[in-house]
Order: structure tokens, then sequence, then C-alpha cells
């Protein structure tokens, strides 16, 4: 179960990575080189893997604030590489901490909900 889990969340990650880089595309006028950019979007592809491997919470609000705080630790790393200018990047690491949580959260849930087939002997 945990498998799907992180590659759901590394899935998310990497998608939301690629709207990270428009953002600071659009943001900075294009004027950010492909370092930067591949570290933004490898910071999200990291929170994924970071939200992946923690455990199933059974609670859907508990996992949401666990994300907000695991998008903000792991924005942290790239945070300080901007000289703490982009704010913003580093506040949407929360919102996408709580997506990538929402959609693992989702998986786990739908998991636990399909019928465990018995069988009849």
């Amino acid at each position: 179960m945990w498998k799907k889990r992180l590659l759901v969340a590394l899935i998310s990650g990497a998608i939301l990575g690629v709207f990270c880089i428009i953002g600071a595309m659009v943001r900075f006028q294009f004027e950010r080189d492909f370092y930067y950019l591949f570290s933004l979007w490898y910071n999200r592809l990291l929170m994924g893997l970071v939200i992946g491997i923690c455990p199933v919470s059974k609670k859907l609000p508990i996992a949401l604030l666990r994300g907000a705080v695991l998008g903000i630790v792991v924005s942290m790393a790239f945070f300080p590489m901007t000289e703490f200018t982009d704010v913003i990047s580093f506040a949407v690491g929360a919102v996408y901490g709580i997506i990538i949580e929402a959609v693992a959260f989702r998986v786990d849930s739908r998991r636990s909900e399909v019928p465990v087939s018995e069988s009849t002997n």
C-alpha cells in the first residue's frame, strides 16, 4: 500500500513542480535560468517523496496539516537559495504540500474501501 502512496505523491510533486516552474517564469518575466527552475521543480519532487513516505493518516484534517508543515519544511531547503526573496514559492510550498497529501490520502482511503473478497471453500 505504501508503494502506491509513494508513487502517487511523487507524480503529484512532479506535476505541481511544472506548475511551479510556469508560475516562476511568469513572475520573473522569463529571466530565471535553467538551474533555478530545475531546483524549484526538484524541490517539489522531494516534497512528494517526503509526504509519500509518511505513514497513512486516518483523519483528513491531520493529514492536511501534516502536508502543510512538510511543504513548508521542504520549501525551506530552496528558500535560502533565493536569498529569501521568492516568498511566493516558499508560501506555495504549504499549499502544494496540502494538495499532495490530499491526493495521497484519497488514494489511501479508496484502497481501504475496496472490499476484500473471501474465498468460499
